[in-house]
């Protein structure tokens, strides 16, 4: 497959998930002119490897045509928009001021904030140049730049104020550390480059620009949308005067003092509208006199530490006066914001599955997925796949190729695919929240109205086999194969409908890797399971992070990882609370909800080099599991062979254990062993820097079979292991791993009670 054929054309939906009569809106760009074909299909297997069944997809679509190609560019980079209709536009003497936290100060052409537009040279803003702040004067022909006297430091706050005079032709650019004990990278006991004022003369008028008042940026042009010179770093409660401030005035609103009322335009507040749930709205909000409120676009990062922050609460719901500030990145996605192409309403009769619109343009193509769920309120089969989107949006579009140590991590040389390349070349489409922005500061959000490359049935990752939604299409060829009808939903229909979604069914079956989760959708499953309700959860490291859907946006997931747990980068000091419902973030183990207490394993190692097999445990012979085991020899290894890795027991796997809330009663049916000391133990348990915590070493590396009852007659299964689902096509699906899953899967659809482990009787009896 050659490049070409992989980066002419890219798509996106405005949904991922959608019920027979809705409509689904599917947004399109090329490079090339021309026409394309679009074709729904349903999605069989998405895994090109040619030891499997192969990639497998039905046309399924009445609308299935084609379509003019077009060119739809992409607008990275956050800010807030103030229309302001005119009242920022100066004629006479103005300040303006700010507390900045630049982070890329030697990044040059930044607007912090301001009402210039550069086309025509038109307007005023305070900016950084040349790793200065300075003032940024248009005339309507030309732009003056008076610049500070010194290159500022990174990650460090600033008091900065700018001011003009035109009737006197002077200028005033003023500059000081508010850097305390805790709020910058360096200490208030060192002199921090960057303070101090620089008075000059400048000529020049203003002329109106005509456009909005930005900040974080400015517009490209009079009659673009797009947004330039983006500002990197912290920005918080920025005002406009229409007067000349003194110094006493300045250095009053520096130590923390009450903001001049006279003159005064505007005065943001960016801690307005924090509450005890959190920042659930773009609005910024405005004390001035003229109400001129802001609209936060690309989803700028909130609940983030202030130039005011002590280092004492950092629940940013509990001291909003130390969070009044919003973090800025010039690679911030939240919307492509394209236009509609494709529009398809959903048939009544179109059964519950995984699709995607098949694009194809001479040798290029790309696949849109979606999934198609029952009629809203109903269930159409007894049993629900449970697709982990939360878990596809945190690794959306992700640069694990570019980490320096990724083949470390893979024990083995990274296979770079082609969109690798691409996806390099092309940062606009957004990052994930494996990646870090521009300014190295980890990404928090995810969002889903975007092209993502990696969310494709024919994606291999840098380890050379699928991972995530590839990955999960395993499963679905294999429960197509056996004929068993499941319907779908997505983590976002668990986190909006809770427990009810779930009650609809026998058995939900989960993904191979359902990572990421919210709060409402552990709660769903943990009423679930304790009303009688039947899980198998055929991955690993699932339940980890704790997650949230934004409540209105219902394309962006959001993540702060915390002090431990396995990730690529850490938030700063006081910012690990989520800005869509201001509860913490972090590991749920870290919140005493770890996953053995619901799905009985939870994470115990990676490695990325093989996979291995299960040894069968004593529990295997257990009556009460003859089901699970009927057709499987006693002595027979389980899964020694499998599409990911050449075994079902790998990638990363989880562990029983007691101390961490497995059930007491849980059957430990069987265990890996052979894993090389490319899994080390997950960095979370590892408390002090030592050796042997390798596969070879550790008894904790392995993965676990186990099964458990719950109450009412529940119970459930936990293969434990991210590889266990491309061990099901082997051999027809005609091997141990796809007879294990089958034996589960068939008794937990009946509506025959599940004998309770956890009762003396039983245990006696058996």
């Amino acid at each position: 497959m050659t490049a070409v054929k992989q980066t002419a054309i890219r798509g996106y939906a405005d949904r991922l998930s959608v019920a027979p009569g809705e409509t689904i809106e599917f947004k399109v760009s090329s490079a090339r002119t021309g026409t394309y074909r679009a074709d729904v299909v349903r999605l069989i297997n998405g895994d090109s490897n040619p030891a499997g069944p192969g990639f497998t997809e039905v046309v399924e679509a009445t609308i299935n045509d084609a379509y003019p190609a077009r060119f739809q560019p992409t607008d990275p980079g956050s800010y807030v928009l103030i229309d302001d209709q005119g009242q920022l536009a100066v004629d006479g003497p103005f300040t303006l001021h700010a507390f900045v936290y630049p982070t890329t100060p030697g990044k040059d052409d930044q607007i912090v904030f301001g009402r210039y537009l550069p086309e025509t040279h038109s307007g005023y803003a305070l900016g950084i140049r040349n790793g200065r702040f300075c003032l940024v004067i248009g005339d309507g022909t030309r732009t003056s730049v008076v610049e500070g006297g010194s290159p500022l430091r990174h990650s460090c706050w600033y008091s900065v104020a700018a001011s003009f005079d035109p009737a006197a032709r002077s200028v005033r650019l003023s500059v000081r550390s508010v850097a305390n004990s805790v709020n910058s990278l360096l200490s208030p006991i060192v002199a921090i480059s960057g303070e101090g004022d620089t008075v000059t003369t400048l000529t020049a008028e203003i002329a109106d620009s005509g456009g909005p008042f930005v900040i974080g940026g400015c517009p490209v042009s009079a009659t673009a949308t797009a947004i330039d010179s983006h500002f990197n770093g912290k920005i918080d409660s920025p005002k406009v005067w229409q007067r000349l401030l003194s110094l006493a005035e300045l250095d009053g609103i520096t130590r923390g003092g009450s903001v001049a009322q006279d003159g005064l335009m505007a005065a943001w507040d960016f801690a307005e509208g924090i509450g005890p749930d959190g920042i659930p709205t773009d609005r910024v909000g405005d004390r001035g006199p003229r109400g001129l409120t802001g609209t936060c676009v690309n989803f700028p990062a909130r609940a983030v530490t202030g130039w005011n922050w002590r280092g004492i609460e950092e629940n940013f719901t509990h001291a909003p006066e130390q969070y009044g500030a919003i973090h800025f990145h010039d690679d911030d996605l939240d919307d492509c914001r394209w236009d509609t192409d494709v529009v398809w309403e959903i048939p009544g009769n179109l059964r519950s599955g995984i699709y995607a619109l098949r694009l194809t343009q001479d040798e290029s193509e790309d696949w849109i997925p979606f999934f198609v769920l029952p009629p809203r309120g109903t269930a159409t089969a007894k049993a629900l796949l449970l697709i982990p989107t939360t878990s596809y949006l945190a690794y959306a579009n992700e640069h694990f190729n570019d980490i320096q140590i990724a083949q470390s991590i893979f024990g083995r040389t990274a296979v770079i695919d082609e969109l690798d390349f691409w996806l390099h070349e092309h940062t606009e489409f957004g990052r994930s929240t494996y990646d870090t922005h521009t300014d190295g500061s980890g990404v928090h959000y995810s969002s889903s109205l975007r092209p993502i490359v990696n969310l494709r049935p024919k994606f291999r990752t840098a380890t050379g086999g699928p991972w995530q939604f590839p990955a999960d299409l395993h499963l679905a060829a294999w429960l197509d194969a056996l004929n068993i009808g499941v319907d779908i939903a997505t983590d976002r229909e668990l986190h909006d409908e809770g427990a009810e979604l779930l009650s609809r069914y026998q058995v939900v079956l989960t993904g191979s890797h359902p990572e990421y989760y919210s709060g409402p959708m552990l709660d769903a499953w943990e009423t679930y399971l304790s009303s009688g309700g039947r899980a198998m959860y055929l991955g690993a490291n699932g339940f980890y992070w704790v997650a949230n859907w934004h409540p209105g946006k219902k394309h962006l997931m959001e993540v702060r990882k915390a002090e431990y747990g396995s990730r690529a980068w850490q938030a700063n000091p006081g910012e690990y609370y989520l800005q869509t419902n201001g509860q913490r973030s972090g590991l749920w183990r870290g919140r005493a909800r770890p996953p053995q207490k619901i799905f009985g394993t939870g994470f115990a190692a990676e490695g990325f080099d093989e996979s291995s097999y299960y040894v069968q445990m004593p529990d295997a012979r257990d009556p009460r599991a003859a089901f699970i085991m009927a057709g499987i020899d006693p002595g027979e290894k389980i899964g020694d062979f499998g599409l990911v890795g050449g075994g079902a027991a790998g990638s990363e796997i989880d562990r029983y254990d007691l101390t961490l809330g497995t059930p007491p009663h849980t059957l430990l049916l069987a265990y890996s062993e052979g894993h090389s000391d490319n899994y080390p133990r997950v960095v979370e348990e590892v408390l002090f820097n030592i050796p042997m915590v390798g596969g070879t070493m550790d008894p904790n590396v392995r993965a676990d079979i186990v099964y458990f009852t719950t109450r009412q007659g529940g119970g459930v299964f936990s293969s434990s292991s991210i590889a266990w689902c491309g061990s099901l096509l082997e051999n027809g699906c005609d091997n141990n791993v796809s007879r294990m899953t089958a034996n589960v899967l068939t008794r937990f659809l009946s509506d025959e009670p599940l004998p309770d482990l956890a009762s003396e009787s039983e245990l006696e009896g058996a």
